[in-house]
């Protein structure tokens, strides 16, 4: 199988076990990723969440938007300058980020099942490096 498909494939059935776990939590695509984050940065401004999640910023307002209205995140300015509305979890959120975290977790234990320690090693190193190209490969189209 080639690599693209593989790399779709993995992805999609990534995905498919990530939210077999996460059915009851009523989580939409997009938001694990920034719960994920949250639970790192808490406080981040939209624009460092839409960065670090690979996710459109338009698609973060509305991400965000239904998450605030679920209880998961609330949005309050930095310091009373309306130019840097920050993204806290609530409670409830932080209770979501840890079990997607557990999520994450149980799912990547099954993904790499039958791994030595040395080959999950290696293995992520690999995709690091594919990363880092697709990363550079973006940077010098926007470049030219």
């Amino acid at each position: 199988m080639s690599y693209h498909k593989l790399m779709m494939e993995n992805q999609t059935l990534f995905s498919r076990k990530l939210f077999e776990k996460l059915e009851n939590h009523k989580l939409t695509s997009g938001q694990p990723k920034i719960l994920e984050y949250l639970k790192e940065h808490d406080g981040a401004v939209q624009k460092d969440i839409a960065c670090a999640c690979q996710i459109e910023p338009a698609t973060v307002t509305s991400l965000l938007f239904r998450m605030e209205k679920n209880n998961l995140v609330e949005r309050r300015m930095k310091k009373g300058d309306r130019r840097f509305l920050c993204t806290y979890l609530t409670e409830n959120g932080e209770r979501e980020a840890q079990s997607v975290a557990e999520s994450f977790e149980s799912t990547e234990c099954i993904a790499l099942n039958g791994f030595s320690k040395e080959e999950k090693e290696k293995f992520i190193y690999f995709l690091e490096k594919v990363n880092k190209n697709l990363k550079g490969a973006k940077e010098e189209m926007s470049n030219e």
